[in-house]
């Protein structure tokens, strides 16, 4: 596993962190069957993935189902408010037992013979087990997935300690034991995102997308604004599509921010849709449309990805989370979720829609022009391009891909 790098001092435009000569991926990458496989065990199966946030299970007995590399993960909140992660896989004859993707449950039953686990994975009732000689339900508790919490957002590892005692003996000698703390390979971040009170912030809103593109053309999308004019007319005008700033230019964790135009929000409306989320501000006496903002930061939105399958958008008002979740070479699903302060909620006048309907006609913009990228790589004329200065980012998320993928040009 390749670990994060430190973060540069400052910020500095695009270009001028571009490297002479990049060029776009080759074409296997985007459509080969055995690249999007080799993907799946080197890079799905083997990095920290994201799954959720803590606000979507939280009390206890509220789950969610992630699919990673072809595992169905149960990710619950215990009696404890500890949220664990389970291999979604009876021990008595291997039946699913979670069948929808998020729900509450006092206990996880399997509904094939009743076998009834705790929401700490271990085994509670075997009906008639008590008959077989030796049987002990200590032997038989749901097989754990390495799990970790950063900015309480959840995050699980297929590669994990507990995932290692899963293989063979012989395999596990193969394996190179690895350090897979969360908080190491997230420790160039600490507290850099601290004024966006992530922890504490709720989804108002979920949106899923199904785009018929590979992944990586999601992430290289998203780390330029070289097409904003032509492609997000509403977006440059209160958002200058060159005003593009990076302190992150190398590694696992890429970006940086972009100017808002003085008085205006990334809404239909323009005006901010709610209280701020800086966990530093008082908002007890912040009413509709009075909220103001007065620090350089407060009209910038930050844009940052968090390899392999995060989009982390943070603004003045709201903070905005894409999942990015592969399914074949040429098709992603992206669940985008829009993040409140919780006191926002219960304000008057209280709009999220009006930041919901902003990004989701500019997703749908992405969206349409990342297909298009795909039907046209997918040709036989289609050879690797030079990126501009201002694609410095997509370029770089290219080589850390390279990288983990251990594919050196």
């Amino acid at each position: 596993m390749q670990r994060g790098t430190q973060s540069q001092a400052g910020f500095q435009k695009t270009a001028e962190s571009f490297v002479a000569g990049a060029k776009t991926l080759p074409r296997k990458y985007f459509v080969a069957a055995e690249v999007f496989s080799q993907e799946q065990e080197k890079i799905f199966a083997d990095q920290w993935i994201l799954a959720g946030h803590q606000s979507q299970i939280a009390n206890s007995g509220d789950y969610l189902i992630a699919s990673v590399a072809g595992e169905s993960l149960i990710i619950v909140r215990g009696q404890d408010s500890r949220i664990r992660g389970f291999y979604n896989v009876c021990r008595h004859r291997g039946t699913r037992l979670c069948q929808d993707l998020t729900g509450h449950v006092r206990a996880i039953q399997c509904p094939y013979h009743a076998w009834t686990y705790a929401l700490d994975g271990s085994l509670a009732g075997a009906p008639h087990m008590d008959e077989v000689a030796g049987f002990d339900k200590a032997q038989y508790a749901l097989h754990p997935v390495n799990l970790g919490m950063w900015e309480g957002f959840i995050f699980i590892n297929l590669g994990g300690e507990a995932s290692l005692r899963l293989r063979t003996e012989a395999t596990a000698r193969e394996t190179q034991r690895r350090d897979y703390s969360i908080e190491e390979w997230f420790a160039s971040l600490a507290g850099k995102f601290a004024q966006w009170n992530l922890p504490n912030l709720k989804s108002a809103k979920r949106i899923q997308y199904d785009v018929k593109a590979n992944w990586k053309l999601i992430f290289e999308n998203y780390s330029e604004c070289y097409h904003c004019p032509g492609v997000h007319p509403a977006l440059s005008k209160v958002s200058p599509y060159d005003s593009a700033e990076n302190d992150l230019i190398e590694g696992p964790f890429l970006g940086g921010f972009m100017r808002i135009n003085r008085g205006k929000s990334l809404t239909m409306s323009g005006n901010a849709c709610a209280i701020p989320v800086d966990s530093n501000r008082d908002h007890e006496h912040e009413h509709e449309h009075e909220y103001e903002y007065t620090n350089e930061i407060e009209h910038r939105v930050f844009y940052y990805s968090i390899f392999p399958n995060m989009l982390l958008s943070m603004h003045p008002d709201y903070v905005m989370v894409h999942q990015i979740w592969p399914q074949t070479p040429d098709r992603t699903l992206i669940y985008c979720d829009w993040f409140f302060h919780p006191d926002a909620m219960n304000q008057p006048g209280f709009n999220p829609n009006d930041a919901v309907q902003f990004w989701d006609m500019t997703n749908q913009q992405d969206w349409h022009v990342c297909e298009l990228s795909q039907q046209g790589i997918a040709s036989r004329a289609y050879q690797p391009g030079p990126y501009s200065a201002r694609e410095s980012i997509p370029a770089a998320f290219d080589r850390y891909y390279r990288r983990v993928m251990n594919d050196a040009k």
